[in-house]
Formats: C-alpha cells, sequence, structure tokens
C-alpha cells in the first residue's frame, strides 16, 4: 500500500495558508497538517478593532489590485466593503498641512519641490526614471538620496540664508526647512521597506521590487477575511494552534547512507523529517514547509549554540552555510502603528488635519525640549480617514522599539504634548497658512492608544524583510531554495514568506506568491500539477 505523503506546514500566515489550500485543492491522499505557535491565524496580518473603527494591526494596503491575488480574494470573499467604517475608508488622504516645529505652517510652494524631488529620486533608484544622476558614493539608497538632495541645493540659484516664514523665530531658515522636508519622506520610506536607517538599504536591489499596477485599497472588512478565506476550505484539524516549534530534524545524506533505522525514519514510513514542538511532542513528516519570519530564522542561527534559547527555532543538522549566509546578510526591520483616540470634547479639529511634521535636526539649538526623541522621525500624524476621530502615526526602527516599551499613559501625554506644541502656534500664525488655517487650538487630548508591538513578539521579532548593503536579490533565492537530498527523500525542507520573493518581498502578496511556488514545487514532485 502507497502511503499518503505527509506534510507539515510551520505558521499560518498568508504564506503557509496559501500552500496549504493549493495542496490541499490539487493533492488527492495528502496528509496535512499546518501548526502555528499562537493563538489564531493570520499571522502578520491581524484586523482589530479601535475608537469603533475596524483598524489593522500589521498587513494593511493591497500594494496594487492589477494582478494582486490578495485583491482577487478580497472581491470573491465580498471583504471590500463594509458597514462599519474602515483604516483608510476613503483612501490615502491628500491636502496635509506641513508644520514646522514650533508651528510654522509651510507653504505647499516651498513644500512640493522638495517633496517632487524625493519622489523624482527613488523613481531614478527604483529604474522608472531615465534622468541621470552623477552617483559615485557608496550602494545605499540613504547615501543616493543624500547626494541627490547636495545637487538640489547646488542647482538652486535663490537666496539659500532667507527664512522660510519670513522671520528668524525658531532658528529656521530656508535650507533647514528643506532638510525637514526631505526627512518626512525619508521616514515614510523607512516605514515602507522596514529598514531602521536607508544608509543600510541596498541601492542596487531597489530596481529588482516589482510594484503591482493599479490603486492601492484597503479592506472593509479587514485583512483578516482574507485569511479566513484561505482557511476556509481545510478539514477540521488541519490547522493545530498554540504548537510552536522549537527544532526541526532532517538529514544532510540520502536515505542509503543513513540507513533505515536512523532517528528520524517512522515505524509506519520512514518520514525523513521530525518536528519538535515547545510542548515536548513531535511530529515526522516527508515534507515541510517553513513560514517562518525571517527575523526568527536570524535569531535561530545566532543562538543555535546558546542552551538559554531553547524556544528559539533550531534545525540539526544546522542549515547550510550558504543558506546561513544569505540568512544573516538579509535586512530585516520592525514597523509599529500608533493608533490614538481624541477626546470626543475636543474642539477646534473638525475634522483634524492630516498633519506633515518637519523636525529641526537633532544638533539644532532650536529643538523643543518638551517633544521626545521617539516622534522626531514620525513623518505625519493624520486620522485614519478623513471624520475619524482615531489618529495615526507610523514608527520603524528604533522608535518602534521604544514604542513598544512605553506605557499607555506616556504615550499619551508625550504624544499629547507633540502635537499641542505644534498646533497651539499654528493657530496664532493662521495669516501664513494660506487657507490652512488651524483655530482654537488648545492642548490636545487623547485618550486611548493602541499600538502593535511585532518585535517583542517572540513568533514574528520584527515586521517584514528588506535587502541590506551587502546582501542581494540572490540572497532572497538562496532562503527561498529547498534542502534536499539524493535518494527517495528529496524536498525535505522547503522555505516560503515574503522574505522568499525575489520581487515582492515585504508583501502579503509576495507571502501568497511564494506558498503556491512551495505547494507547486511539491505537486510537481508527485505529479499531481493540474
Amino acid at each position: 500500500m502507497v502511503k499518503k505523503p505527509r506534510i507539515v506546514i510551520i505558521g499560518a500566515g498568508i504564506a503557509g495558508l496559501t500552500a496549504a489550500n493549493r495542496l490541499h485543492k490539487s493533492m488527492g491522499g495528502i496528509d496535512l497538517c499546518v501548526v502555528e505557535g499562537g493563538n489564531r491565524i493570520g499571522g502578520r496580518i491581524k484586523t482589530s478593532e479601535f475608537g469603533g473603527d475596524r483598524v489593522e494591526m500589521g498587513a494593511t494596503w493591497i500594494h496594487g489590485i492589477g494582478g494582486s491575488p490578495v485583491y482577487k480574494i478580497a472581491l470573491e470573499s465580498n471583504s471590500m466593503e463594509s458597514d462599519k467604517p474602515w483604516e483608510c475608508m476613503d483612501g490615502i488622504l491628500d491636502d496635509p498641512i506641513t508644520i514646522a516645529e514650533h508651528g510654522y505652517v509651510l507653504h505647499p510652494s516651498l513644500v512640493d519641490p522638495v517633496l517632487k524631488l524625493f519622489e523624482n529620486l527613488m523613481e531614478f533608484v527604483q529604474g522608472k526614471r531615465k534622468t541621470c544622476w552623477n552617483w559615485n558614493g557608496n550602494r545605499s539608497v540613504g547615501a543616493f538620496l543624500r547626494q541627490g538632495l547636495e545637487e538640489y541645493w547646488q542647482m538652486e540659484s535663490r537666496n539659500r540664508n532667507g527664512n522660510g516664514n519670513g522671520n528668524g523665530d525658531g532658528n529656521w531658515n530656508r535650507k533647514l526647512l528643506e532638510e525637514g522636508i526631505f526627512a518626512i519622506q525619508e521616514n515614510n520610506q523607512r516605514t515602507h521597506t522596514g529598514a531602521d536607517d536607508l544608509f543600510d538599504l541596498n541601492y542596487d536591489a531597489e530596481c529588482e521590487y516589482t510594484v503591482c499596477p493599479g490603486e492601492e485599497l484597503t479592506i472593509g472588512k479587514g485583512y483578516s477575511s482574507v485569511i479566513e478565506s484561505l482557511a476556509s476550505i481545510l478539514p477540521c484539524g488541519v490547522i493545530q494552534l498554540g504548537k510552536k516549534v522549537c527544532k526541526i530534524e532532517w538529514h544532510l545524506k540520502s536515505e542509503t547512507e543513513v540507513g533505515i533505522v536512523e532517528n528520524g525514519y517512522d515505524d509506519d514510513g520512514r518520514k525523513p523529517v521530525k518536528v519538535h514542538f515547545l510542548d515536548g511532542t513531535t511530529l515526522s513528516a516527508d515534507h515541510v514547509i517553513v513560514t517562518v519570519p525571517l527575523g526568527v530564522l536570524k535569531a535561530g542561527i545566532r543562538d543555535s549554540n546558546d542552551s538559554n534559547h531553547s524556544g528559539m527555532l533550531k534545525f540539526s543538522p544546522p542549515l547550510p552555510d550558504y543558506k546561513i549566509g544569505a540568512i544573516s546578510r538579509l535586512g530585516y526591520g520592525v514597523v509599529n502603528k500608533l493608533f490614538m483616540q481624541l477626546s470626543p470634547d475636543l474642539s477646534g479639529f473638525d475634522p483634524f488635519p492630516n498633519l506633515q511634521l518637519v523636525f529641526h535636526k537633532s544638533d539644532s539649538e532650536g529643538r523643543n525640549p518638551k517633544i521626545p526623541w521617539w516622534m522626531r522621525k514620525t513623518a505625519s500624524v493624520a486620522p485614519i480617514y478623513k471624520k475619524s476621530r482615531v489618529l495615526l502615526a507610523w514608527f520603524a526602527g528604533e522608535e518602534a522599539l521604544k514604542l513598544e516599551t512605553m506605557s499607555d499613559e506616556v504615550i499619551l501625554d508625550e504624544v499629547s504634548t507633540t502635537l499641542s506644541s505644534f498646533l497651539s502656534n499654528a493657530s496664532d500664525s493662521h495669516e501664513r497658512c494660506n487657507g490652512n488655517v488651524i483655530k482654537n487650538s488648545s492642548k490636545v487630548n487623547l485618550v486611548k492608544v493602541l499600538k502593535s508591538k511585532w518585535a517583542s513578539d517572540p513568533l514574528f521579532l520584527g515586521s517584514y524583510s528588506y535587502v541590506a548593503v551587502g546582501s542581494s536579490g540572490c540572497d532572497i533565492d538562496t532562503l527561498a531554495e529547498p534542502l534536499t537530498t539524493s535518494g527517495s527523500h528529496p524536498l525535505q525542507i522547503l522555505f516560503a514568506g515574503e522574505a522568499t520573493h525575489r520581487t515582492h518581498y515585504s508583501t502579503t502578496h509576495g507571502a501568497y506568491f511564494s506558498g503556491i511556488r512551495e505547494a507547486n514545487r511539491l505537486l510537481e514532485h508527485y505529479q499531481c500539477m493540474d
């Protein structure tokens, strides 16, 4: 009798559930199991509610609807619209008000050229623009952007010693304002890419990153509805929650070399891979698809010789050097979201404006000492849709890590202080706002906060991957390669997840495509391709 192949998928995020969905639909006689260390499915997709609105703690946007499998699933499951208000339900807010520290509202004639410069520079890096900059620096996006800003200043003939607000208050001059405006976009780019510092973001790899065409949308019923749709066809019992994997045993050699009684083979079919769980149980399999985040793989190889880290994912024998090298070189960052609810009795903000914040540099004498350091790389604070009283700010890198350690009370106080310092002075300068009048700007009162904490969660240890300086797209391909042997037990361990997709890393659709890729690899092996 031919026994069913047992396939274990580690991780019930979009990559793992996509692979399971595909295998279940296309491969009869399969013994399929999806093990998830947490108490929910979805991975870095997690829809929640806050202040009466539906919000996303993790993945938020369908990044381009053209060819997006996520968009297709959301349409088929009638998830794009909802009776309940949801995050970014009216798209990306336009008409932002840009305010510099000490409350100077900046005219679009100053702001827009700098924002356009940044856009042009990024389009050049991404291969979308032919304009040639004289690029002689190191191969980082951050270095290129800063050189572009310097060349912009050199090309401009206007006087750089004039003050952007018409007076000398706040230690601002035009060049400092332009640099602060440029920093808004740099900080936006940090949250888009996950890189703590754009000087660590690989310049050469940016042109490989592929964007799906069409508009970007959020999902009315929540991103988790996509996950629920993928999981809905799987038989009861296939998904097992609360099963954290701590070790995967596999075999470097073929069956004839290790012998049929080697540890790791079952009595019921000599299965070559054994999965060990933190609760002491084990599960043997013919194939294992690993979909854990890159941060978990990094922690596993970093702490492989540390007996005090028994909860980390380890491989026995250890992963090959070429794969360890790729995991080590690739970048993996932390991005967190901070939702804040405005006090219901707060006047003067109806609706609350979409604020872009220009901060002084760290060495400037004009810095307001009341503004905490972790707020100073926040690009914007804005309502999650035009009439919402829930505000949102994004944080990356060290600021995101700091956010995770702070109490709600401290966050409420320090964000309120920061916003009040910007808006109270802005109301006094309304004649210079050119139509963007902020009136009755008393202290901004926030009553509740909700934050994501991706770095401190041991199942994620961060948010998403990027190609760091010193790595390349080839490292992504190396990470995606399966561990295999000759003989009757090939394709022992396969790898999926956003960090394994060379052109769509860091996205949900990239994770989806990777799950399909690894499922198809097994289907081809068993000659089950439809």
